[in-house]
């Protein structure tokens, strides 16, 4: 009953991906012309998620060198970026319009989601409640990051349907990262902890290497005050969740 149970739960989470299907009733020039809106939301989701969720609790799992791992996840996906640039410069592609930070996105989410499958594993192992009750908060805490997920892609250059199968695909880990978690048992809960802090320096790097940058390529007062807006909105939407979990 568990497995049923475990697995239904990350199918609904995997699904959650698909938020970004509503961005496909805009017409393409009115999602472009206002995508900063949605970067500018990821890069505070971004931020809010790794330190408001997940270097805390890589800490309360009783990592102690958290900090380290989050250091060695920001130079890790520092080395990844530039070796996709390396590849797009030195090699003949097919999408060259697409920046290496939808890349980079697609991989750090995915990560994120297989922690996320452990998590709900772990947490049906102990009892059908707490993987209810866990299953709940990541749903709570995906919206709002695939939907910047999904913004960055965009502005990645994807088209809108690449970016909503890609986005899927990288939510599916979440499966994976269950199945592993029965595999182990108690050990996919250690496994979790220790990923976690990675996670955090991923998405610290993305939205301080690709997503700022961007941003300050806006000048206007207005678009700048609303980046600022959005950027607050993704944190504090990271920090209403604890509330709740």
């Amino acid at each position: 009953m568990i497995y049923l149970y475990a697995f239904g739960s990350v199918i609904l989470v995997s699904l959650i991906s698909l938020v970004g299907i509503f961005v496909l009733t805009f017409k393409e020039e009115w999602v472009r012309k206002y995508i900063f809106f949605l970067v500018s939301l990821a890069v505070g989701a971004l931020l809010g998620d790794a330190f408001i969720h997940l270097i805390p609790e890589a800490f309360e799992e009783g990592i102690s060198s958290a900090g380290l791992f989050v250091t060695v996840g920001i130079l890790i996906f520092f080395i990844f970026e530039k070796f996709m640039h390396w590849h797009h410069h030195g090699a003949d592609v097919e999408e060259p319009e697409i920046h290496p930070v939808g890349k980079l996105v697609l991989f750090s989410d995915g990560v994120h989601n297989f922690i996320d499958g452990i998590i709900i594993g772990v947490s049906y192992m102990v009892s059908i409640p707490l993987g209810l009750a866990s299953t709940l908060a990541v749903v709570l805490h995906e919206i709002p990051q695939e939907i910047g997920d999904f913004a960055v892609l965009l502005h990645a250059g994807y088209a809108k349907k690449r970016a909503l199968y890609l986005n899927f695909l990288s939510a599916a880990a979440a499966i994976a990262g269950t199945l592993l978690a029965f595999i182990l048992g108690e050990g996919g809960k250690e496994l979790a902890a220790w990923v976690l802090p990675f996670a955090a320096g991923g998405f610290i790097y993305i939205a301080m290497s690709d997503l700022i940058p961007e941003l300050h390529k806006t000048k206007e007062l207005k678009h700048s005050s609303l980046q600022l807006v959005a950027v607050l909105i993704g944190i504090l939407a990271m920090l209403a969740l604890t509330l709740l979990e």
